[in-house]
């Protein structure tokens, strides 16, 4: 019995290291698709990643591999994250070695050193959160120069797409008076805002997008508690005709569309752990499943599909704009 213990263990272990030296080839992409995922001609794709870094645990790294193949299927430009990139308490330096356990070695697949956007979320700022801008000049790929920054793209013939990367900790109501997110409140969250509507009213861009944290509306754990962020950001992006916000803080994927409002709003926090989702009264869908969220521009159409750690497409949301 000893030595079929031994040998059975050998071959799992041959089993998956050879899982783990696949080469990822133009083979492995053509038998390792999403069935059904459009890929839009004259676009530019980008993936939006939130909530994920658990230092490989919970769902991390399947999403990580599927992140890998659907860069490669859509031709993907960068991808986006929107906060919470190191659980639980952040980082401490540009030198924590959770910088390799939870993001280099877990998105090492070779489409995934494209540029990545990243956001700051609360458990962000429970860490050095300064070092996640300062890694910036440690990694190519990661490109993160203040806690919010604008980014505008070129799309098609003749559109820009317009992209405001936004931190909403200090512009929470709710991390006033919570001493574990005190650091949030030392941002100056006037002169944000002010920001935010400059680079709005000024920008000619045909497809303008918002990343953050916060969602202001939610269809999961926090239904019926976004209402400080929301009164917040809510009239901005409605008066400066925002076509889409994507935002994290949530464990799950959701589309929210609240009756009467013009702007889109996504959540993707779905990067490693989940929680519970249930049909609310502004619920396009919800889905509490691992995974992350495509984004497809064009000149005149925009599409959104939401993509689970396990390969399957599992919605989809085209809007229009002449």
């Amino acid at each position: 019995m000893l030595v079929r213990f031994v040998i059975l263990t050998v071959l799992a272990l041959s089993s998956m290291s050879t899982f783990s030296q696949q080469v990822h080839d133009h083979d492995f992409y053509n038998t390792h698709k999403v069935q059904d995922l459009e890929t839009p001609p004259n676009s530019l794709s980008f993936l939006v990643l939130g909530d994920w870094g658990r230092n490989g645990h919970y769902q991390q790294k399947p999403v990580a591999r599927m992140m890998d193949i659907v860069m490669q299927q859509l031709d993907g430009e960068f991808i986006a994250t929107t906060g919470d990139n190191f659980y639980s308490n952040g980082i401490a330096s540009v030198d924590d070695p959770y910088w390799q356990t939870s993001f280099e070695q877990i998105y090492d697949g070779p489409n995934l050193f494209e540029d990545w956007y990243p956001t700051l979320g609360n458990h962000d700022y429970r860490g050095n959160w300064q070092a996640q801008i300062d890694y910036s000049k440690h990694s190519r790929r990661w490109e993160f120069p203040a806690p919010y920054y604008a980014k505008t793209f070129q799309v098609g013939d003749n559109s820009e797409i317009l992209m405001l990367f936004i931190d909403t900790n200090p512009l929470n109501p709710e991390y006033k008076n919570r001493p574990k997110y005190a650091e949030t409140q030392k941002q100056d969250a006037e002169k944000q805002v002010n920001w935010i509507k400059q680079h709005l009213a000024n920008s000619k861009a045909k497809w303008k997008i918002v990343i953050g944290h916060h969602p202001l509306y939610s269809s999961g754990k926090r239904y019926g508690k976004t209402a400080g962020i929301q009164q917040v950001l809510e009239p901005i992006f409605e008066q400066y005709e925002v076509d889409a916000y994507f935002a994290g803080h949530e464990h799950d994927l959701q589309h929210n569309r609240p009756a009467g409002k013009q702007v889109e709003h996504f959540v993707s926090g779905a990067g490693s752990e989940l929680r519970e989702v249930q049909q609310r009264e502004f619920t396009q869908y919800a889905v509490s499943e691992a995974g992350f969220l495509t984004v497809s521009v064009a000149d005149d159409t925009m599409l959104v599909q939401f993509v689970s750690a396990s390969g399957q497409r599992l919605y989809h949301y085209s809007m229009g704009k002449k």
